[in-house]
């Protein structure tokens, strides 16, 4: 497939068969004869045979087409990474919205200890709720405190 080709016309307006492109092009003759479906490559019917022609609107330097797809993906994974940081912020804001929508946590005990007296003292401050009314509890709740609890 690496071999020069002598006695032929350069790259450009060249008419060839398909296995020909397929080596020209560095690509297998199945390979050109999608990219002839798809009409990404020129090409020509005579007498029951297929030809191809090069140099017509069509990459022919195989060089080029590595370095179009490097760029591609290289822009694609730029896109991919900024999505997904986009992504993490949106994660990040509502798991601290849930935090905070969240009931607190009991505190650790703090090192200075109440006294009975302090204790016995704020509970009677405190005015005692009324129980809740039955299967109403679990109603009053938003459907994620339930699950997640």
């Amino acid at each position: 497939m690496g071999e020069e080709r002598t006695g032929q016309p350069g790259p450009t307006n060249q008419r060839v068969t398909v296995p020909e492109a397929a080596e020209i092009l560095g690509i297998t003759a199945e390979a050109v004869r999608m990219r002839i479906k798809r009409g990404t490559l020129h090409s020509e019917r005579q007498a029951g045979r297929v030809f191809v022609l090069l140099g017509q609107g069509q990459p022919t330097d195989r060089p080029s087409e590595p370095k179009a797809l490097i760029s591609e993906m290289r822009s694609r994974i730029q896109f991919l990474e900024d999505e997904l940081q986009r992504k993490d912020a949106i994660l990040l804001n509502m798991t601290e919205a849930m935090k905070a929508l969240s009931p607190p946590t009991q505190e650790a005990p703090s090192d200075e200890r109440e006294s009975p007296q302090a204790a016995d003292e704020e509970q009677q401050r405190v005015a005692p709720r009324p129980a809740p009314a039955g299967p109403q509890e679990s109603t009053q709740k938003p459907w994620w405190r339930r699950i997640l609890r």
